[in-house]
């Protein structure tokens, strides 16, 4: 059997030889590989969804909208605000969105299973008092066997605050921050319910975000404890607006914010790291990568922008809890910011408006924000794991670069696609489907002067997680 390589230079004719009981490439000529622009870098995969699009399409700019103003109608959802009050404070926020939940999964025939996850959080420094935090989780369990132990989690937190941060009386509207984010959740879940995926996806509104990221670091912590296997985790925080205090309008963009140097990074994983030079290419830069490019491939004229730093400064959200536990995890957040809007009490002085209120927010976007959520949460948990073990030859000088993994458990997996680029560049520019093997010689390619990685590949062309590989 002959593959050709159309996307280098030179053209290439690998064999497929048996090998030790695992086919290898083998190079006919040696690979030439020049510099990519970065509008012409690799995207995961070429194929569109049907199903995927579908899902995509579904997503309603009003079902957002009127999941907002109800969040919003509550008043205040400061998490030290009343919970006894039928229509006021975070008490009727969190029960009305258990029975949105619960409303979508009998819509969906049970499907969709919801629980809570509630605390008792004793005093901190913006904890005046002990008080029972409640995260609202619905699970939606993956279909296949030996993928529905598998998590992709996304996440919008549903309390909100204004200034003096301890008033817990006063309106506090939250609309971007983060109704925005909680709606968003919430018509992922409305929609994605009805489908069935491989592996099972959360959606997660928690609470406490604004005294400390509390809801999530208990949910995240607990996930730990019970060795769940978490591929992705999104938060949506602050999502709504799209007219920035700078006085630019930005409908066309989405900010992903994703950390190099793992938060949990043993010695160990510091000294392999900076032997290979994988600062940039740690699980939740795969993730940020990965989400760019299946939702560029989905979403027309609509960019996500990665932004390689864990947060903005000063500044924290739900997924560092995640990160801190040791999974892959990114920010989601709007391009332009209008701090006027945030965490400020409703009010205008010398003709400035100030307070998060639902009249800034932007609806479509919101729904846009929906869709590259949907994509990137449909596409992993209909994809295979991504590859475990991979590892590239390092232990002796060579002129070709050989990578190394273990075969997907999952029945549907077809072949596997190896991903590379230069080390100065920021996404990937070479790609090689490789078929059922587990080892490939890239003949010719350095391995000093690239980075790699690999992907598991199932028959209807969902494409994993990247892989980035250790030295062996």
């Amino acid at each position: 059997m002959k593959l050709t390589i159309p996307t280098l230079a030179s053209s290439i004719v690998l064999s497929t030889l048996l090998l030790g009981g695992l086919p290898v490439g083998e190079a006919k000529e040696p690979v030439a590989s020049p510099p990519l622009s970065m509008s012409a870098q690799q995207q995961v995969s070429n194929r569109l969804n049907p199903v995927m699009e579908k899902i995509l399409a579904e997503i309603s700019a009003g079902r957002i909208e009127a999941t907002m103003r109800r969040l919003v109608g509550f008043g205040t959802r400061h998490t030290m605000s009343t919970t006894d009050d039928p229509q006021r404070g975070i008490g009727a926020a969190r029960r009305w969105i258990r029975e949105e939940f619960e409303r979508y999964s009998r819509d969906s025939g049970g499907r969709l299973v919801v629980t809570e996850d509630s605390f008792i959080q004793q005093p901190t420094a913006r904890v005046k008092q002990p008080v029972n935090i409640v995260n609202i989780v619905a699970t939606l369990p993956g279909t296949q066997a030996e993928s529905k132990d598998r998590y992709v989690v996304v996440a919008g937190h549903y309390d909100s605050i204004c200034f003096p941060y301890d008033d817990t009386q006063c309106d506090a509207p939250g609309a971007s921050d983060d109704a925005s984010g909680t709606a968003a959740v919430l018509e992922m879940a409305r929609v994605m319910s009805k489908y069935q995926f491989d592996a099972t996806i959360v959606f997660l509104a928690v609470a406490g975000e604004e005294q400390g990221l509390l809801g999530s670091t208990h949910w995240a912590e607990e996930s730990k404890r019970q060795q769940r296997r978490i591929d992705a985790m999104i938060t949506n925080d602050i999502v709504g607006n799209t007219i920035g205090g700078n006085g630019v309008r930005d409908n066309s963009r989405l900010r992903v914010f994703s950390e190099g140097v793992p938060s949990n990074e043993t010695p160990a994983d510091a000294r392999q790291r900076q032997s290979v030079g994988g600062e940039n290419d740690s699980p939740s830069r795969q993730l940020a990568r990965y989400i760019k490019d299946v939702a560029e491939r989905y979403l027309n004229n609509f960019e996500v922008t990665l932004v390689f730093r864990r947060d903005r400064y000063g500044r924290g959200g739900d997924h560092i809890p995640f990160l801190q536990a040791g999974y892959p995890a990114v920010r989601f957040t709007e391009p332009n910011e209008d701090f006027n809007r945030q965490h400020q009490r409703v009010r205008e002085e010398n003709g400035v408006n100030y307070g998060d209120v639902i009249g800034m927010v932007d609806f479509d976007y919101i729904a846009r924000v929906a869709r590259v959520n949907a994509a990137t949460l449909a596409s992993i948990a209909l994809a295979p794991a991504a590859p475990d073990r991979v590892t590239f030859k390092s232990a002796r000088q060579q002129y070709d670069a050989v990578l190394t993994w273990s075969p997907a458990p999952e029945p549907d997996t077809v072949g596997y696609r190896i991903l590379w680029r230069e080390t100065y560049q920021p996404f990937w520019q070479r790609s090689l489907e490789v078929g059922l093997v587990t080892e490939v010689v890239l003949p010719g390619v350095s391995k000093d002067d690239f980075f790699f990685a690999v992907q598991a590949i199932d028959k209807d062309g969902n494409a994993s997680l990247p892989s980035f590989p250790r030295a062996r």
